[in-house]
Protein backbone atom coordinates (compact mmCIF):
# COMPACT_ATOMS: atom_id res chain seq x y z
CA UNK A 1 0.00 0.00 0.00
CA UNK A 2 1.58 3.04 -0.92
CA UNK A 3 2.06 6.41 1.59
CA UNK A 4 -0.50 8.50 1.39
CA UNK A 5 0.82 12.19 -0.45
CA UNK A 6 0.17 15.49 1.97
CA UNK A 7 1.45 18.95 0.86
CA UNK A 8 1.94 20.68 4.36
CA UNK A 9 2.25 24.35 4.94
CA UNK A 10 3.97 25.66 8.31
CA UNK A 11 5.91 28.53 9.55
CA UNK A 12 9.51 28.05 10.33
CA UNK A 13 9.61 27.70 14.06
CA UNK A 14 11.03 25.19 16.52
CA UNK A 15 7.97 23.07 16.99
CA UNK A 16 7.74 22.24 13.12
CA UNK A 17 11.34 21.89 12.07
CA UNK A 18 12.02 18.62 13.45
CA UNK A 19 8.78 17.31 11.14
CA UNK A 20 10.35 19.21 8.11
CA UNK A 21 13.90 18.24 8.69
CA UNK A 22 12.55 14.57 8.81
CA UNK A 23 13.27 13.75 12.27
CA UNK A 24 10.27 13.33 12.66
CA UNK A 25 8.27 11.20 9.96
CA UNK A 26 4.78 10.76 9.52
CA UNK A 27 3.63 7.03 9.20
CA UNK A 28 2.05 6.06 6.03
CA UNK A 29 2.64 9.49 4.62
CA UNK A 30 4.95 11.03 1.89
CA UNK A 31 4.67 14.33 3.32
CA UNK A 32 5.89 17.67 1.21
CA UNK A 33 7.13 20.00 3.51
CA UNK A 34 6.98 24.48 2.90
CA UNK A 35 8.08 26.31 5.47
CA UNK A 36 7.18 30.45 5.34
CA UNK A 37 6.57 33.27 7.02
CA UNK A 38 2.96 32.79 8.93
CA UNK A 39 1.49 36.08 6.75
CA UNK A 40 2.67 34.57 3.47
CA UNK A 41 1.25 31.11 4.20
CA UNK A 42 -2.20 32.21 5.30
CA UNK A 43 -2.42 34.61 2.87
CA UNK A 44 -1.92 31.66 0.03
CA UNK A 45 -3.90 29.43 1.60
CA UNK A 46 -6.99 31.46 2.37
CA UNK A 47 -6.63 32.50 -1.50
CA UNK A 48 -5.65 29.29 -3.15
CA UNK A 49 -6.32 26.54 -0.63
CA UNK A 50 -2.96 25.34 -1.90
CA UNK A 51 -1.97 22.91 1.24
CA UNK A 52 -3.61 19.70 2.11
CA UNK A 53 -2.67 20.67 5.90
CA UNK A 54 -1.44 23.48 7.24
CA UNK A 55 -1.05 26.07 10.16
CA UNK A 56 -3.94 27.94 10.20
CA UNK A 57 -5.29 30.71 12.25
CA UNK A 58 -7.49 29.87 14.92
CA UNK A 59 -10.44 32.55 14.30
CA UNK A 60 -10.55 31.75 10.56
CA UNK A 61 -10.60 27.87 11.11
CA UNK A 62 -13.68 28.93 13.48
CA UNK A 63 -15.44 31.38 10.76
CA UNK A 64 -14.74 28.48 8.20
CA UNK A 65 -17.33 25.83 10.42
CA UNK A 66 -20.33 28.75 9.79
CA UNK A 67 -19.42 28.71 5.90
CA UNK A 68 -17.54 25.97 3.59
CA UNK A 69 -16.07 23.87 6.55
CA UNK A 70 -13.24 23.05 4.18
CA UNK A 71 -11.03 22.16 7.32
CA UNK A 72 -10.69 19.54 10.22
CA UNK A 73 -8.81 21.03 13.23
CA UNK A 74 -6.55 19.23 15.46
CA UNK A 75 -5.87 19.90 19.30
CA UNK A 76 -2.31 21.21 18.45
CA UNK A 77 -1.52 24.35 18.86
CA UNK A 78 1.75 25.91 16.62
CA UNK A 79 1.62 29.32 17.79
CA UNK A 80 0.62 30.72 21.11
CA UNK A 81 1.35 34.42 22.29
CA UNK A 82 0.54 36.33 25.47
CA UNK A 83 -0.28 39.67 23.69
CA UNK A 84 -0.36 42.10 26.60
CA UNK A 85 3.11 42.76 25.14
CA UNK A 86 1.68 43.91 22.07
CA UNK A 87 -0.48 46.85 22.78
CA UNK A 88 1.41 50.25 21.86
CA UNK A 89 0.46 53.58 22.37
CA UNK A 90 1.50 57.28 21.47
CA UNK A 91 2.81 57.96 25.03
CA UNK A 92 1.90 61.32 24.60
CA UNK A 93 -1.93 60.68 25.16
CA UNK A 94 -1.80 59.95 28.80
CA UNK A 95 -2.68 56.34 28.87
CA UNK A 96 -1.30 54.36 31.71
CA UNK A 97 -4.10 51.25 31.58
CA UNK A 98 -6.45 49.57 29.03
CA UNK A 99 -9.39 51.18 30.92
CA UNK A 100 -7.85 54.70 29.46
CA UNK A 101 -8.75 53.42 25.83
CA UNK A 102 -12.01 53.89 26.38
CA UNK A 103 -12.84 56.56 23.57
CA UNK A 104 -9.75 56.31 21.87
CA UNK A 105 -8.72 55.52 18.81
CA UNK A 106 -7.21 52.10 18.47
CA UNK A 107 -5.61 50.50 15.41
CA UNK A 108 -5.78 46.99 14.00
CA UNK A 109 -4.46 45.16 11.65
CA UNK A 110 -6.93 42.78 10.52
CA UNK A 111 -10.21 42.48 12.40
CA UNK A 112 -10.50 38.82 13.29
CA UNK A 113 -6.54 37.84 13.99
CA UNK A 114 -6.57 35.90 16.93
CA UNK A 115 -4.14 38.19 18.60
CA UNK A 116 -6.83 41.04 18.38
CA UNK A 117 -9.68 38.68 19.52
CA UNK A 118 -8.16 38.12 22.80
CA UNK A 119 -6.69 41.22 23.52
CA UNK A 120 -10.69 42.46 22.94
CA UNK A 121 -11.92 39.77 25.38
CA UNK A 122 -9.03 39.85 27.97
CA UNK A 123 -9.18 43.84 28.30
CA UNK A 124 -13.01 43.22 28.87
CA UNK A 125 -12.96 40.45 31.64
CA UNK A 126 -9.81 41.31 33.64
CA UNK A 127 -9.21 44.85 32.83
CA UNK A 128 -12.55 47.17 32.97
CA UNK A 129 -12.77 48.17 29.27
CA UNK A 130 -15.73 47.03 27.40
CA UNK A 131 -14.90 45.75 23.87
CA UNK A 132 -16.91 47.93 22.07
CA UNK A 133 -15.36 50.87 24.25
CA UNK A 134 -12.87 52.32 21.38
CA UNK A 135 -13.14 53.45 18.44
CA UNK A 136 -10.92 51.06 16.01
CA UNK A 137 -9.14 51.97 12.86
CA UNK A 138 -8.07 48.86 10.23
CA UNK A 139 -4.88 49.94 8.03
CA UNK A 140 -1.92 47.86 6.90
CA UNK A 141 0.33 47.26 9.57
CA UNK A 142 3.61 49.33 7.84
CA UNK A 143 1.96 50.99 4.90
CA UNK A 144 -1.47 51.62 3.91
CA UNK A 145 -3.96 49.01 3.27
CA UNK A 146 -6.16 49.42 -0.15
CA UNK A 147 -8.90 46.24 1.34
CA UNK A 148 -9.08 42.99 3.41
CA UNK A 149 -6.60 40.48 2.51
CA UNK A 150 -8.94 37.69 3.33
CA UNK A 151 -13.15 38.53 4.21
CA UNK A 152 -13.88 40.41 6.87
CA UNK A 153 -17.30 40.73 8.97
CA UNK A 154 -17.09 43.98 10.89
CA UNK A 155 -19.78 43.82 13.86
CA UNK A 156 -22.33 46.59 13.95
CA UNK A 157 -22.10 46.84 17.21
CA UNK A 158 -18.61 47.83 17.23
CA UNK A 159 -17.34 51.85 15.95
CA UNK A 160 -14.64 50.95 12.64
CA UNK A 161 -12.97 52.93 10.39
CA UNK A 162 -11.13 52.30 7.74
CA UNK A 163 -8.04 53.99 6.72
CA UNK A 164 -5.20 54.16 3.92
CA UNK A 165 -3.14 56.22 5.22
CA UNK A 166 0.36 56.46 4.48
CA UNK A 167 3.09 54.41 6.17
CA UNK A 168 -0.20 51.84 7.98
CA UNK A 169 -0.98 51.90 11.40
CA UNK A 170 2.69 52.22 12.93
CA UNK A 171 3.30 55.65 10.98
CA UNK A 172 -0.48 56.91 12.32
CA UNK A 173 0.60 55.98 16.44
CA UNK A 174 3.89 57.82 15.43
CA UNK A 175 1.72 60.88 14.11
CA UNK A 176 -1.04 60.56 17.14
CA UNK A 177 -3.56 59.76 14.52
CA UNK A 178 -4.38 56.67 16.77
CA UNK A 179 -3.98 56.19 20.35
CA UNK A 180 -3.10 52.95 20.23
CA UNK A 181 -2.33 49.40 18.03
CA UNK A 182 -3.21 46.14 19.21
CA UNK A 183 -0.82 44.21 17.13
CA UNK A 184 1.08 40.68 16.16
CA UNK A 185 4.21 42.04 15.62
CA UNK A 186 6.12 45.32 16.99
CA UNK A 187 5.13 48.38 15.18
CA UNK A 188 9.30 49.95 13.50
CA UNK A 189 8.22 53.16 15.04
CA UNK A 190 8.84 51.91 18.59
CA UNK A 191 12.58 51.81 19.49
CA UNK A 192 13.24 49.73 22.41
CA UNK A 193 15.34 51.98 24.56
CA UNK A 194 12.52 54.25 24.64
CA UNK A 195 13.44 57.42 22.24
CA UNK A 196 10.50 58.37 19.97
CA UNK A 197 6.71 58.63 20.99
CA UNK A 198 5.47 55.09 20.84
CA UNK A 199 6.00 52.81 23.81
CA UNK A 200 4.05 49.50 24.90
CA UNK A 201 1.09 49.80 27.37
CA UNK A 202 2.78 47.96 29.93
CA UNK A 203 6.25 48.84 30.85
CA UNK A 204 6.50 45.24 32.39
CA UNK A 205 4.75 42.91 30.04
CA UNK A 206 6.16 39.55 31.13
CA UNK A 207 5.28 40.61 34.62
CA UNK A 208 1.84 40.91 33.46
CA UNK A 209 1.50 38.19 31.31
CA UNK A 210 2.64 35.45 34.05
CA UNK A 211 -0.17 37.39 36.66
CA UNK A 212 -2.80 36.58 33.66
CA UNK A 213 -1.21 33.03 33.19
CA UNK A 214 -1.66 32.58 36.92
CA UNK A 215 -5.23 33.91 36.89
CA UNK A 216 -6.77 32.01 34.04
CA UNK A 217 -4.37 29.37 33.38
CA UNK A 218 -4.23 30.11 29.17
CA UNK A 219 -1.50 30.83 27.14
CA UNK A 220 -3.22 32.04 23.80
CA UNK A 221 -3.01 29.93 20.89
CA UNK A 222 -2.81 32.06 17.52
CA UNK A 223 -3.01 29.52 15.16
CA UNK A 224 -4.45 25.81 14.97
CA UNK A 225 -3.43 22.70 12.86
CA UNK A 226 -6.06 21.91 10.24
CA UNK A 227 -6.52 19.31 7.22
CA UNK A 228 -8.31 19.25 4.38
CA UNK A 229 -11.74 17.62 5.65
CA UNK A 230 -12.78 15.54 2.37
CA UNK A 231 -8.77 13.92 2.95
CA UNK A 232 -9.29 13.85 6.91
CA UNK A 233 -12.79 11.75 5.87
CA UNK A 234 -11.63 9.76 3.22
CA UNK A 235 -8.63 8.56 5.39
CA UNK A 236 -10.05 6.64 8.58
CA UNK A 237 -7.33 7.42 11.42
CA UNK A 238 -5.34 10.04 9.86
CA UNK A 239 -6.11 12.45 12.82
CA UNK A 240 -4.56 10.44 15.06
CA UNK A 241 -1.39 10.05 13.21
CA UNK A 242 -0.51 13.45 12.62
CA UNK A 243 -1.65 14.34 16.02
CA UNK A 244 0.98 12.17 17.66
CA UNK A 245 3.43 13.04 14.67
CA UNK A 246 2.64 16.68 15.97
CA UNK A 247 3.34 16.10 19.22
CA UNK A 248 6.36 14.62 19.22
CA UNK A 249 7.84 17.02 17.14
CA UNK A 250 7.13 19.98 19.49
CA UNK A 251 8.67 17.47 22.13
CA UNK A 252 11.59 17.11 19.96
CA UNK A 253 12.05 21.24 20.06
CA UNK A 254 11.68 21.30 23.26
CA UNK A 255 14.67 18.92 23.98
CA UNK A 256 16.80 20.69 21.17
CA UNK A 257 16.75 23.50 23.35
CA UNK A 258 19.17 21.44 25.66
CA UNK A 259 21.43 21.60 23.51
CA UNK A 260 24.59 23.49 24.26
CA UNK A 261 27.34 22.26 22.01
CA UNK A 262 26.31 24.71 19.24
CA UNK A 263 22.75 27.14 20.58
CA UNK A 264 20.20 27.20 17.21
CA UNK A 265 18.90 30.42 18.55
CA UNK A 266 20.91 33.80 19.18
CA UNK A 267 19.81 33.90 22.60
CA UNK A 268 22.69 33.19 25.25
CA UNK A 269 20.82 31.64 28.21
CA UNK A 270 18.23 29.48 26.19
CA UNK A 271 18.06 26.22 28.25
CA UNK A 272 17.46 28.87 31.33
CA UNK A 273 14.89 30.61 29.77
CA UNK A 274 13.16 26.99 29.47
CA UNK A 275 13.82 26.28 32.71
CA UNK A 276 12.44 29.98 33.97
CA UNK A 277 9.41 29.57 31.97
CA UNK A 278 8.26 25.93 33.31
CA UNK A 279 8.72 27.11 37.01
CA UNK A 280 6.33 30.27 36.31
CA UNK A 281 4.09 28.44 34.18
CA UNK A 282 4.64 24.98 34.63
CA UNK A 283 5.77 21.71 32.35
CA UNK A 284 2.81 22.16 30.36
CA UNK A 285 2.33 25.28 29.70
CA UNK A 286 2.38 24.62 25.49
CA UNK A 287 -0.30 21.99 25.84
CA UNK A 288 -1.62 19.78 22.94
CA UNK A 289 -4.58 17.48 22.57
CA UNK A 290 -8.42 17.94 23.75
CA UNK A 291 -8.47 17.39 27.48
CA UNK A 292 -5.87 20.16 28.10
CA UNK A 293 -7.04 22.96 25.91
CA UNK A 294 -10.92 22.66 26.28
CA UNK A 295 -11.08 25.31 28.91
CA UNK A 296 -8.95 27.70 26.80
CA UNK A 297 -11.39 27.25 23.43
CA UNK A 298 -14.64 27.68 25.97
CA UNK A 299 -12.84 31.29 26.05
CA UNK A 300 -11.90 31.83 22.75
CA UNK A 301 -14.81 30.82 21.77
CA UNK A 302 -17.42 33.14 23.89
CA UNK A 303 -14.95 35.70 22.67
CA UNK A 304 -15.79 34.59 19.23
CA UNK A 305 -19.36 34.81 19.66
CA UNK A 306 -19.66 37.90 21.83
CA UNK A 307 -18.27 39.65 19.28
CA UNK A 308 -20.60 38.06 16.34
CA UNK A 309 -17.74 36.74 14.68
CA UNK A 310 -19.25 32.99 14.58
CA UNK A 311 -23.13 32.53 14.21
CA UNK A 312 -22.85 29.13 15.76
CA UNK A 313 -23.82 28.20 19.36
CA UNK A 314 -20.38 25.89 19.24
CA UNK A 315 -18.89 23.62 21.76
CA UNK A 316 -15.48 22.97 21.81
CA UNK A 317 -16.13 19.28 20.96
CA UNK A 318 -17.40 20.74 17.64
CA UNK A 319 -14.04 21.65 16.67
CA UNK A 320 -12.51 18.52 16.11
CA UNK A 321 -13.37 14.62 14.85
CA UNK A 322 -13.77 12.02 17.27
CA UNK A 323 -10.22 10.13 17.58
CA UNK A 324 -9.23 14.00 18.65
CA UNK A 325 -11.58 14.24 21.21
CA UNK A 326 -10.00 11.07 22.71
CA UNK A 327 -6.62 12.87 23.02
Amino acid sequence: MSALSLSIGVSDCDRMRPLADGTVSIPDVEAKWNLMGVQALFNRQLADHAFDACEFPLATYLRDLDGARRYLALPVFPSRHFRLSCVFINKDKGITKPADLAGRRVGVMVWDMAAAVWLRGIFQDHYGLPRTAPIYVTNGAEAARTGDEHPQYYPPQFTIEHSNAPGGLSAMLERGEIDAIYTARAPSTWHPDGSGTVTRLFDSPQAEEVALYKKTGIYPPMHVFCIKRAIAEAHPGLTKTLFAALVQSQQEGRARLFESAALNNMLPWQLEHLLETERLLGPNYWPAGFADNKAMLQTFLRYMQEEALVRGNYQPEDLFDADMLAT
